[in-house]
């Protein structure tokens, strides 16, 4: 069978599942504010690259090794369906795994650390952990190094981003347990425990200020507590809330709408259908919990800069699958 250009444009979108690339930048952002940066630098932007490139090596190796599995479950997929070749899925996975470290090891020494693990993970998953139970563990190591690839990138450090990056490691556990069963369903557990994930991490980003949310210090040096009271007894007004935390809390929010809802309905319901919604919301959910954790860290610029990506990775996800 012969294939038009536009068949085999769609064909590659659809392997390396386009509307999932918009989930990349934030990791780098996050890792970017949660070091200190208030705003990218040239490493920053290398990072995003890097993590590009070797998001992409995974999605592209993930489907050559599930050949014989889609075959059967998943027909219409571009390998199985022949709009893609095998090997050229495989030489796409090498050569994006080669460009992302490239642009790693143009960052720094640090970030090339930080790289070279990451990459290994990718292949790792792909290959052999995917089936196993680590499977999950290791694909919310991923999302952890790729954030931390951020931080090393721009700051060459990496120690003060470990909160942040173990957070969106917990969500990206969560929903990767979900998806084990999305062609299958039948499992309520999995969805539950993504629930309450996304219900502890937004308590955390709702509840616990970062190091750029807390209330402003006051003309002569001290923080000002809400609650405080004057000399006379009489309670002070309140003191506003900084910007950052007040969109970290929206973005907390807009997290958990995007996520809860279908992961309850999962839970109720753990068919293939709503099984496969709560995985796809679960990746669109990693813009708001990247962008809460840059606001968090006190980078509100980057923060919406990430909240943007999100209009975006709906409407590509209308014409091409996100899972």
């Amino acid at each position: 069978m012969t294939w038009t250009r536009t068949t085999r444009i769609k064909a590659w979108a659809e392997l390396l599942r386009l509307p999932a690339l918009f989930t990349v930048p934030g990791d780098a952002l996050a890792g970017a504010a949660a070091a200190g940066a208030t705003r990218p630098n040239s490493g920053t932007l290398l990072a995003i690259g890097s993590s590009l490139c070797l998001y992409e090596a995974g999605m592209a190796l993930n489907d050559w090794a599930d050949q014989a599995e889609d075959a059967v479950e998943r027909p219409q997929r571009p390998l199985p369906s022949g709009r893609v070749r095998p090997a050229s899925a495989l030489a796409a996975a090498g050569a994006l795994t080669a460009a992302g470290l490239a642009l790693a090891a143009r960052a720094g020494r640090p970030a090339f650390t930080v790289a070279l693990p990451l990459a290994a993970t990718v292949w790792s998953y792909d290959l052999t952990l995917k089936r196993t139970p680590s499977g999950p563990l290791s694909m919310a190591a991923a999302r952890t190094l790729d954030l931390l690839l951020g931080a090393a990138a721009t700051t060459g450090t990496t120690r003060a981003a470990l909160p942040s990056a173990l957070a969106l490691g917990a969500h990206t556990f969560a929903v990767t347990t979900v998806s084990r069963r999305e062609t299958q369903g039948g499992s309520s557990l999995a969805p539950l425990v993504g629930l309450a994930t996304t219900g502890a991490l937004t308590w955390r980003l709702a509840r616990e200020p970062g190091p750029g949310s807390g209330p402003a210090p006051d003309a002569t040096g001290p923080v000002r507590r809400l609650t405080a009271t004057n000399p006379t007894g009489t309670p002070n007004p309140a003191v506003p809330a900084r910007p950052a935390a007040v969109l970290c809390s929206a973005l907390a929010a807009t997290y958990a709408a995007t996520t809860a809802l279908p992961l309850f309905h999962a839970t109720l319901n753990p068919s293939p259908p709503l099984t496969q919604r709560a995985v796809g919301s679960g990746i669109r959910a990693l813009i708001p919990l990247q962008a809460a954790l840059t606001a968090r860290a006190g980078a509100p610029g980057m923060a919406l800069f990430t909240a943007a990506l999100a209009p975006a990775a709906r409407s590509f996800a209308r014409k091409v699958s996100i899972t």
